[in-house]
């Protein structure tokens, strides 16, 4: 589910237990350094904006960041909040599960709110 996009970029929500957000470039880059300098200042602008949004609502115990686009070869980057309770914490969400979980998290649609008005005029 996209959850906002602009004229370069677009988020979307992967589908988790935990909160995962991912973001890609509209034009298919295949690698970062395949993109504009003032475009990549751009994504780590919005990376931040997330990270922060994610902190500040989730509390959890970790920010995941990952951009292996070995499966999907164009520049996305998946921003995660991990926490002590998910299924395969302390282990990447593409690791071993650990445990079964379902972590109580705050309404996830007042996250996507958030995270839209945050990205206003970015």
């Amino acid at each position: 589910m996209t959850i906002f996009q602009n004229s370069d970029f677009f988020i979307e929500k992967e589908q988790s237990e935990i909160p995962w957000l991912k973001i890609f470039t509209k034009e298919p880059y295949r690698e970062l350094g395949d993109m504009p300098k003032e475009l990549r200042g751009r994504l780590w602008e919005l990376y931040d904006i997330i990270e922060y949004e994610m902190r500040s609502y989730y509390r959890p115990k970790k920010i995941n960041m990952a951009s292996f686009a070995n499966m999907l070869p164009r520049v996305h980057v998946h921003v995660m909040a991990r926490f002590e309770e998910d299924s395969h914490f302390p282990n990447p969400m593409w690791g071993e599960k650990i445990r079964e979980s379902k972590p109580t998290l705050p309404d996830e649609e007042e996250f996507n709110r958030r995270v839209k008005e945050a990205l206003k005029g970015v």
